[in-house]
């Protein structure tokens, strides 16, 4: 595709003024445009899904070709599991790979995902997997749903074990799910909701001969007993909003704006996303953060926050901090990925057919940050496994800062070629402590080695 081959030109220099901000952490992914977040909670890890805007844009319009999966432990550091599927996945599919949700049940995960069909129109279908990664085949060779609008699914498994889908732009539409997660109620079928300002807020241009202010993207979840629907509102460009109920299936009551339309960044559109994790609640949300963001070019955020007393959502500002407080910290004594960072500057990252990830595109004065790691044993070593075809390359392991203290050089010798890994190892001063870790490449030319995966040694 053509974004594994194409570098972007200006990511992230320091004119920009990003790298100027060493507690920037929003957006979170820096190696690629990302877009409607989709986080899940399963076994102690979140796995975000996100959609993919490519980094060339055809036709002005959103490029989306597939999508993407990171994970993090902490909620500082995100791992790029690479792209996990594509609307290739769906062979009665001609492409748009827009907002969609996962969700595990009974062993298996279930990704409902909108695409445009061959024959034209929209439709969501299912893919499933054994794996949070993947891989990710298609459930029923089918839609599961089609029809105009039928986009953004998000899915919802209630305390009782049934599940529900809603879904759609500009009307929204919900379906009761069978236990088996890829056919739904047929006695109940497809329930249209009546979108009235009560419902769903207040716009002042008309859709659809309404001006309940919903728009698209909804997103489902449970809070104690109260059921909250988050969703983006108003019309282009969008805020978004929320409604709350006594049951899943409504009646909708408004509730308030959660986050204003984000200013200067480019975005129209953006995508809620809520997780609980390790009792902290937050929201993920999407704008055009990244140099060369645009309205067909996003990125995705995320903040912590507080329900009010009442369960009420308070007003929600997007930062450039993010998450400050890290949910737990990195050991580097087990294998860490390179594609595991809080931040960076110059990359990319590529995948094979097997799954495996790895960071590319290195450039002289690229960097990864990676936070809160704990050198609670101390480190005489750094190892790291690298595939070059030169040997001009070099790794300073650095703390606190791009600049800061100096542990260590890894000099990168030629392996003889690109995915030909081979560990290489250098001698680190001896550190003791929790630090942010940064990892500076140094080097003449572009595409200094390959980078696959780091750990420290006493």
């Amino acid at each position: 595709m053509l974004s594994r081959n194409i570098k972007i030109g200006s990511l992230l220099l320091f004119a920009l003024g990003l790298s100027l901000n060493l507690a920037a952490q929003n957006p979170i992914v820096q190696t690629y445009y990302t877009a409607d977040p989709a986080p899940m909670v399963h076994n102690g890890k979140v796995y975000l899904y996100t959609s993919h805007d490519e980094d060339v844009t055809v036709k002005n319009f959103f490029t989306m070709n597939d999508w993407r999966c990171y994970s993090s432990s902490d909620m500082v550091n995100w791992t790029d599991h690479g792209a996990i599927l594509s609307y290739k996945t769906f062979s009665w599919s001609r492409g748009d790979a827009w907002a969609g949700q996962c969700i595990y049940r009974n062993g298996k995960f279930y990704y409902y995902l909108p695409v445009n069909k061959i024959n034209g129109g929209n439709a969501i279908g299912v893919a499933v997997s054994d794996s949070p990664t993947g891989p990710f085949k298609d459930a029923l060779g089918k839609p599961l749903l089609e029809g105009y609008g039928y986009i953004d699914p998000t899915v919802f498994i209630d305390t009782d074990g049934q599940a529900y889908l809603y879904w759609g732009n500009p009307d929204l539409w919900h379906v009761k799910l069978n236990a088996d997660m890829v056919s739904y109620d047929q006695k109940t079928g497809i329930v249209k909701e009546t979108l009235k300002d009560e419902n769903f807020g207040y716009r002042e241009k008309k859709i659809n001969n309404r001006t309940a202010a919903y728009e698209e993207g909804p997103w489902l979840f449970k809070r104690k007993a109260k059921y909250y629907m988050l969703y983006p509102a108003g019309g282009v460009p969008e805020h978004l909003a929320y409604s709350t109920a006594d049951s899943p299936l409504g009646p909708w009551k408004y509730g308030d704006t959660i986050m204003h339309v984000i200013k200067n960044k480019g975005a129209f559109t953006n995508h809620p996303g809520y997780i609980e994790f390790k009792g902290q609640p937050y929201l993920f949300y999407h704008d055009a953060g990244l140099p060369g963001g645009t309205g067909f070019k996003r990125s995705v955020c995320v903040e912590p926050f507080q329900f009010n007393a009442d369960g009420s959502i308070p007003l929600i500002t997007p930062t450039k901090e993010g998450v400050v407080k890290s949910a737990a910290n990195v050991n580097p004594y087990q294998r860490v990925e390179a594609e595991t960072i809080a931040w960076s500057e110059g990359l990319k990252t590529d995948q094979n057919d097997k799954g495996a990830v790895w960071v590319t595109k290195i450039d002289g004065g690229d960097y990864i940050k990676v936070r809160s790691v704990d050198f609670n044993k101390g480190a005489k070593f750094f190892d790291a496994s690298v595939a070059s075809a030169n040997s001009d390359g070099k790794i300073e392991i650095r703390v606190g800062s791009k600049t800061g203290k100096l542990l260590g050089v890894l000099q990168v010798k030629s392996t003889g070629g690109a995915e030909n890994w081979k560990l290489q190892s250098c001698k680190v001063a001896n550190l003791k402590g929790v630090h942010d870790l940064y990892l500076v490449f140094v080097g003449s030319g572009n595409n200094l080695f390959d980078f696959d995966w780091w750990t420290f040694r006493k």
